[in-house]
This record gives structure tokens, sequence and C-alpha cells, in this order.
């Protein structure tokens, strides 16, 4: 099963050229199902696996509290590395066939209103070198929308500053251009000109945008200390994660009239089904707002 399970990641990698995180994301999923076949079903071949198996093993998620959004991306992985196995004639049949995906929850997002972004992008301190870094990826954040893996990989030739756009590489490798305003261009320019500096190592030839103490590129671990850090000195108690400025761009931009096609180009959604959860979140906000103030409400 191991070797199998090599083999998929290796075509899923190369072959498909899958980004890193959805990589990271199979290659986990895969090893719990394999592991949970070996020990619990007492299974030592793909070949013998049924569906019955997989029903047991999503039975054990979902006892185990899983949400049917992990359900189902279980549900995706199991699918496709027996779809990958057939073509392969690793095994003779799929018993993934007849499963059936777990519908989903659809939660609104949760969004800071514009009051908390600005005391959010006003917390990192710019008396030192981290200050001004942080204060330019949190300007880049919400004045882009992109997601915090697309932010960390930025490299220094993305950002063209006098033209007012960044160049960003999303899921799928596909690229895209998002334009910035003045705000968070001066916010980066003050960055590279007098915070970047101070984080080259003399080890490290780093082209990344963003940098750690190494002088390395800053991962999504340590940008998510960071935000965190920043959250609690700005005294804002809602719950936030790096998806937080992703959605309250989004969100904001309708709220003042944006066009939905143009917010779903700039935040790389491939449908714009997704894009128009942001409109049911603008319908909430609106009718709390009357609940709020109309006197009749």
């Amino acid at each position: 099963m191991e070797d199998q399970l090599k083999d998929f990641i290796h075509f899923v990698m190369v072959e498909k050229g899958l980004a890193k995180n959805t990589i990271a994301a199979y290659e986990r999923d895969l090893k719990n199902y394999t592991q949970y076949l070996k020990n619990v079903e007492k299974i030592n071949s793909l070949n013998e696996a049924q569906r019955v198996h997989i029903v047991h093993f999503l039975g054990f998620l979902k006892e185990q509290g899983k949400s049917s959004k992990t359900l189902a991306r279980h549900v995706a992985s199991i699918r496709a590395f027996h779809q990958f196995l057939i073509r392969e004639k690793a095994t003779d049949h799929d018993p993934s066939v007849h499963i059936e995906t777990p519908k989903l929850e659809r939660s609104l997002p949760k969004v800071l209103n514009q009051q908390e972004v600005e005391t959010l992008l006003e917390a990192p301190k710019q008396n030192d070198h981290y200050g001004l870094r942080d204060k330019a990826m949190l300007e880049i954040l919400y004045a882009t929308g992109m997601r915090v893996s697309e932010l960390i990989g930025l490299n220094m030739g993305d950002a063209h500053l006098t033209m007012g756009f960044v160049r960003c590489i999303g899921k799928g490798n596909k690229e895209r251009i998002i334009p910035i305003g003045q705000t968070a261009t001066k916010a980066l320019q003050h960055y590279l000109e007098n915070g970047r500096p101070k984080f080259i190592s003399k080890k490290h030839r780093e082209n990344a945008l963003f940098l750690n103490h190494h002088g390395q590129r800053l991962t999504r671990q340590g940008f998510w200390k960071i935000l965190k850090k920043l959250a609690k000195e700005a005294g804002i108690e809602k719950e936030l994660t790096p998806h937080t400025l992703r959605h309250s761009f989004a969100t904001h931009l309708l709220e003042n009239g944006a066009d939905l096609r143009a917010v779903q180009e700039m935040l790389g959604h491939v449908d714009i089904s997704t894009t128009q959860i942001y409109t049911h979140v603008t319908k909430t906000r609106l009718k709390d707002v009357y609940s709020k103030f109309h006197p009749r409400a």
C-alpha cells in the first residue's frame, strides 16, 4: 500500500502539477485511509478494499468529530486514488464508485467590519523592520484578497509598484494580476527600502518578498503567529484566521458596489458560485443593520 501511495503522490505532483497544499492534503487523507484499512479492517492489499470498508472508514472519521467538509475531502482523495490504481492496472475494481460525497454545511465566512480592519492594519508598530514587514503584509492581504499561501509565495519580481499591481500564483499554478491601492503600495515600498534589507542573511540568498528572522521565506505558521499577536494587540476579540482578511476584502468590495465578476477574478475563484457566498454575507449584515436601527424592526 505504501508503494502505491508513493506512486500516486508522485503522479499528482509531477504529472498533474497540483499545488503543494493540495498534495499534502491528499497524502494526509490517504495515509489515514490506508492505515485504517490495514489496522482496523486487516486488509493488506488495496485490491481487497470494498465499498463497505470505505463506508466504515467515513463512519470512523465521523465518530472522531470530523466535519462534513473533511469527510468530503477524504472521499475526493480516496476516489482519485482508486481511479489512479485502476488506470495503472494495480487493482481490478474501484470500490469508491458508488460512495456519495457528504453534503456540505455552507457556513457564512467570518468577516471583520471596516473599523475592525482599520484597527488591525494600524496594529504593527513601524519602529523596526518587523513592524514594517507586518504592516506591508496586512496591507497587501487586505488590498488584494490573496490567500496566505499566495502572499508568502510572492517573490521580489512579483510586486510592480510603479504600475500598482502584484502578480501571484494561485491554485493550480494559475497566475493572477491584482491591483493594489496607494496605501498598500506605500507600506510595501517602505518595507522594501527600510525593512527587508535588515532581514537579509549572508547565509541565504533568498528571493522571497517577505522574510523571517533567519532571512528565509516566511512560512504560513509564521504568518499565523504574527496575525494572532497583532489581533490581540489590536483588541480584536472575534475569531480570526489568515483567511479573515480575504473574506473581509471580498465582502467590503461587494458592500461598496463592486461587480461580482471582478471580485471573482481578483479572488481567483474558478466558479462564480464560490464568490456568491459573499453576497449572502452582505445581505446578512444589511438585515442586522435594519434590525438594529429601523424603529419598527
